[in-house]
């Protein structure tokens, strides 16, 4: 697959890394410590928002701000546990990202992760270098399926959507890119091709070993 853009953002839970699994394992033992209890065939449907949307749907509404934080904190901590002798990037991440910079085509990242998350794997991975521009769940009010994650990465990079591309796993994501105004590119780490193409995808790919650039005149 040949990518033609100024500029690409990335997802990165299920984009630059296949953790979906590790997330959906901590969340619900997470919760089962609070008595909540989700079964793992069910918990995918309630799995998009900011952190701190996430954490008021399964404890209620009338939970205080200090509580949500010290909550969100504590799940982050036990996915971090559970992933950290598995944190791997998807095959071919690292030198598609280089190739991109070489390239000067912009890299954006625009993740419903809290600090302590994103620094957790792009430090990992030895990545967060390639980003011109990060934007975490924190800065957004609404999170995926909402676009706003994505507009506010467009804005920081200083492109134009139509220039732009997106990476995603997730239908709340490829839906936030879409509203957004950008393209997307769909990658099998939790939904099949078909899924990703019906809910609009342009691309998809497998892993970052099957793209390739052709790039635009930047002068």
């Amino acid at each position: 697959m040949i990518l033609n853009a100024k500029a690409i953002i990335f997802d990165m839970d299920g984009t630059l890394v296949d953790n979906i699994p590790y997330h959906e394992e901590s969340w619900i033992v997470f919760l089962k410590e609070y008595g909540i209890i989700i079964e793992p065939e069910n918990f995918s449907a309630q799995n998009h928002g900011t952190l701190d949307e996430m954490i008021i749907r399964f404890f209620g509404n009338d939970i205080s701000k200090e509580r949500i934080h010290e909550l969100g904190l504590a799940k982050e901590r036990a996915y971090q546990d559970l992933y950290r002798k598995n944190l791997k990037g998807i095959d071919g991440l690292t030198l598609f990202l280089k190739k991109l910079k070489q390239n000067h085509i912009k890299t954006g990242l625009a993740t419903m992760g809290i600090p302590a998350s994103i620094d957790f794997i792009l430090d990992g991975l030895n990545i967060k270098g390639y980003f011109d521009e990060i934007t975490g769940g924190i800065e957004v009010i609404k999170g995926k399926p909402d676009p706003d994650i994505f507009l506010k990465t467009v804005e920081k990079l200083k492109v134009d959507v139509k220039d732009t591309i997106a990476v995603e796993d997730s239908m709340g994501g490829v839906k936030a890119a879409k509203d957004a105004g950008l393209k997307v590119v769909g990658i099998t780490t939790t939904h099949s091709e078909a899924e990703l193409m019906d809910n609009g995808c342009t691309f998809i790919i497998h892993d970052y070993t099957e793209v390739d650039l052709s790039v635009n005149d930047q002068s």
